[in-house]
């Protein structure tokens, strides 16, 4: 099954995928009211841990392909697929936000891994569109090795410059 195929599916049967997406923020604000005035937040770091990443996951990589598909695929924001483009990234903002109100991000397990991994997404979207817009390859001789080592560097620079900054 190709990925187009999966969105063709998902398209047809797109009831799953938002009673998902409406489920998780859900269960976020009953995770607040459940865990409200409890002394266990190691347990309650975990339940929000799960939550954390099963919503992240498929947002960070709707967020990912809405990149790719507007900048590279010249997508138009007029045939986007709103449940499998926008929804994930909304539920994920929403959810992340019931979330923060409820319980610091520093003490959810893992989660500086998965801003650290947006973080390197981000930065190799923005390098490789800088690249494609500027056609270095197309009017340089400069090796490969070099490009290479040159893109290395820029990504462990921004990664470098985001922790400085935030």
């Amino acid at each position: 099954m190709t990925l187009s195929q999966l969105f063709q599916y998902i398209s047809e049967n797109p009831w799953p995928l938002v009673f998902y997406f409406l489920l998780l923020p859900l269960l976020a604000w009953i995770t607040g009211i459940l865990a409200h005035g409890s002394r266990d937040v190691k347990f309650w770091s975990y339940v929000y841990a799960v939550l954390v990443y099963a919503i992240c996951i498929p947002g960070i990589f709707a967020v990912t392909l809405n990149t790719y598909l507007f900048l590279f695929e010249r997508q138009s924001i007029w045939q986007a697929n709103i449940i499998m483009q926008f929804l994930p990234v909304i539920s994920m903002a929403i959810t992340l936000m019931l979330i923060k109100s409820k319980i610091p991000f520093s003490l959810i397990p893992g989660f500086g891994k998965i801003s650290g991994f947006l973080t390197l997404i981000a930065a190799l979207i923005g390098v490789m569109w800088f690249v494609d817009r500027i056609h270095l390859v197309a009017w340089t001789y400069v090796p490969f090795s070099v490009i290479l080592t040159g893109f290395v560097l820029t990504l462990i620079a921004i990664r470098f410059a985001w922790s400085k900054l935030f």
